[in-house]
């Protein structure tokens, strides 16, 4: 029987024998008198599953307003920083009837990006017209191969490979299977339009962590995330989860400590103008307090992910596949910093690089070079001094700071090596690193 649960945000609330709060409450309507409907939503999880997805849900369409008020109430605080995504309009991101007029339900996608931990494949420009990267060090089709030791950056696993590219191929089997019975379906995947957290929360596939992100119960967090928006009026998932966020996390605080910068503020509160993942996308110069806690990442922060318990419980239980043939782990940063304009898109043309300019992949990468870098190394020194030389003054700021943290570095280290020397070294870098971080591990 279809459930009808537009008059209701999140329309059920949560199994009392599970979690020790009120069952569920819905509202039905006689609709699906011969069972299409019951059997169109099974074959839409199985066509998923089939497809990949590591879990799929349903959820009724209806607008997110607790969701709303908070995105509205964030934006006042400030906490987006210059962030705009969801939070560009949050009246459209929450109301899937913005997507398709007349939707009824949300069949919500999650796929997994948990792989093994590799640094052996680095990034290349494509060669030849080939698009598929390969595992080679460098940018530059002159490249000798790799170096040992040569200073690397680091990329955070979700955009390591297109995984969200993996997500949207699954979803689409998914309506097409819709539109054959007749029904209108539009896939949403990493857009602006849909809170896709929130949509994968009132679906039942998991509940929110005090890091805010997903988890899956069992599974974790290293999830992306995606929704079919479709007048087909199916039938609701169970939650599997508290309504709550961080009710399942019990007294743990590990993604909290775990944090370099102290962005996790509340529980499920995020302060963008402190976290890592936001601040490496933004324009404009990295704000000096936080170069340090940078560390080697030049694209995204795993650190409340890699401290959670229950990721670390999945990681024990069921072994992660390998990496994807051509997938980015790391990034030569001398490389980074010689590439041009068109060899740095066509190299990461499918993340969010602000305003699509490649001088904000340039400048993460000199905070990373002053953080893991040597300034013995002629090649490192050469580098810092042609851009803190340049014309472009956000650069040059950038460059000189990496220079002068090094410079740091050298001074402080007994042998005078510089302990930046090597990939991933350098305060900061890796796992646990910057103010608070070891408590967890």
């Amino acid at each position: 029987m279809a459930v009808d649960l537009a008059v209701r945000d999140v329309g059920t609330r949560w199994p009392c024998d599970h979690w020790g709060v009120p069952g569920p409450v819905v509202y039905r309507t006689p609709t699906d008198a011969d069972g299409s409907l019951s059997r169109l939503g099974a074959a839409a999880r199985q066509i998923g599953l089939d497809a990949g997805l590591a879990a799929v849900g349903i959820a009724s369409a209806a607008i997110f307003a607790e969701t709303r008020e908070v995105l509205h109430a964030r934006r006042r605080d400030g906490l987006h920083s210059t962030m705009e995504f969801t939070y560009r309009n949050p009246d459209r991101s929450t109301d899937p009837g913005r997507i398709l007029e007349g939707a009824r339900s949300l069949v919500v996608g999650a796929w997994g990006y948990r792989r093994e931990d590799s640094t052996g494949s680095q990034v290349t420009v494509p060669v030849d017209g080939d698009s598929t990267p390969t595992d080679t060090t460098s940018y530059l089709s002159h490249s000798s191969g790799p170096t040992p030791n040569k200073p690397t950056g680091t990329v955070a696993r979700y955009a390591r490979h297109d995984y969200y590219g993996s997500l949207r191929r699954a979803l689409d089997q998914i309506a097409d299977r819709l539109r054959a019975d007749g029904w209108q379906a539009i896939v949403v995947v990493d857009d602006n339009a849909l809170v896709d957290r929130a949509a994968a929360q009132r679906a039942g596939l998991g509940w929110f962590g005090k890091n805010s992100l997903l988890l899956l119960p069992g599974l974790g967090s290293w999830y992306v995330l995606g929704s079919v928006v479709t007048d087909a009026p199916l039938e609701p998932s169970t939650p599997s989860g508290p309504p709550q966020a961080a009710e399942g996390c019990g007294s743990c605080r590990r993604c909290i400590t775990a944090c370099p910068t102290g962005a996790i503020v509340a529980d499920g509160v995020i302060d963008a103008r402190r976290c890592l993942a936001w601040l490496v996308q933004a324009a404009g110069a990295m704000p000096v307090e936080f170069r340090t806690a940078m560390g080697s990442r030049i694209y995204g922060c795993d650190e409340c992910q890699e401290a959670c318990p229950i990721n670390r419980v999945a990681d024990r239980r069921h072994r992660a596949p390998a990496p994807e043939p051509g997938a980015v782990a790391t990034v030569d940063l001398l490389d980074l910093l010689a590439a041009s304009d068109d060899e740095l898109i066509d190299a990461h043309g499918r993340w969010y690089i602000a305003k699509r300019d490649p001088r904000y992949l340039r400048r993460n990468a000199l905070v990373a070079l002053g953080n893991v870098g040597d300034l013995q190394d002629p090649e490192t020194l050469a580098a810092l001094d042609r851009w803190a030389e340049g014309d472009d003054e956000l650069l040059a700021e950038h460059a000189r700071w990496a220079r002068d943290q090094l410079g740091r570095l050298d001074r402080a280290s007994p042998s005078g090596a510089g302990p930046g020397a090597g990939p991933g070294a350098g305060p900061g870098a890796g796992a646990g690193a910057g103010p608070g971080a070891g408590a967890t591990r």
